[in-house]
């Protein structure tokens, strides 16, 4: 499996998974120890999609189930679109296939969600270093976590240990460059996702403000294998919902296995005599 994560993510934000075998992630360039390109304009879309083949490359998997959170979700869908037969199966959580600030906002009206999207994201990287002396310095702790828990950033039926964790590395972002990041790969445009016949899983959360629901139905409502489950979730459905993400990954291995046998089958029906 490889996670394509969202920007300055990694494996920590998905706790259901780091115990599982077989698991393949990055962090993008910049972000928690990897090392920022020599020019920054290389953040690209096809940078991203690079690296995820790098990394399939340097395991040596010619083939496997590919996963995307947030803005991962794009990098994912190119991944597919590009690559097919790199890719069995397709779980996207908690994000448009593209043109992610067109998909936020939902309480914002459609015509101007862009706008205030883009412009926001903007105005924080200016602030990116009021951001570093602020954020770095904030202890996370069990009292921390318990408020952020119950702000609605982040919903209660997470696990205190697990955003701990992933919010602890969170905070240490350099804060320009995070935003440089999120504005270079949300500018890509929504990706049309016809040629994908992968089986396909789309989590979405239902009180997600970053990515609505109709952002991510939309583009794959007319796949043949596509399967929508809609959450009482945030933003951060894998920490709020782990035991779904595992159930519903282990439901799309069954899929891709299944696709995979009746595929095999008819290529060796095929190629039988016929008498």
């Amino acid at each position: 499996m490889l996670l394509c994560p969202g920007v300055g993510s990694g494996p920590e934000s998905w706790p259901s998974l780091t115990d599982r075998g077989g698991l393949l992630s990055w962090y993008m360039r910049g972000t928690m120890g990897s090392d920022r390109p020599v020019d920054e304009r290389n953040i690209s879309l096809d940078d991203h999609v690079a690296d995820a083949i790098a990394v399939l490359d340097e395991a040596g998997i010619e083939r496997c189930v590919v996963m995307g959170w947030s803005m991962g979700v794009t990098i994912a869908a190119e991944l597919a679109l590009r690559h097919p037969e790199r890719v069995a199966g397709l779980l996207l959580v908690a994000g448009a296939p593209g043109d992610s600030f067109d998909a936020m906002l939902p309480l914002v009206p459609k015509s101007v969600r862009r706008f205030v999207g883009l412009t926001g994201t903007r105005l924080l990287q200016q602030a990116g270093p009021v951001l570093d002396k602020v954020l770095h310095r904030i202890p996370v702790t069990d009292a921390t976590t318990f408020l952020l828990r119950h702000s609605g950033v982040i919903k209660p039926s997470s696990d205190p240990a697990a955003v701990g964790q992933a919010v602890r590395r969170f905070l240490q972002h350099d804060w320009r460059w995070y935003f440089t990041l999120a504005l270079a790969l949300g500018g890509t445009p929504r990706q049309d996702l016809a040629p994908i016949v992968c089986p396909v899983t789309l989590l979405a959360g239902r009180d997600d403000v970053l990515a609505t629901t109709e952002s991510m139905s939309g583009p794959v409502g007319a796949l043949p294998q596509a399967r929508l489950r809609v959450l009482p979730c945030s933003h951060y459905l894998p920490l709020e919902a782990p035991e779904v993400v595992s159930a519903e990954l282990d439901l799309l291995l069954d899929r891709v296995r299944s696709v995979d046998f009746a595929t095999a089958e008819k290529l060796t029906s095929g190629s039988r005599p016929r008498t």
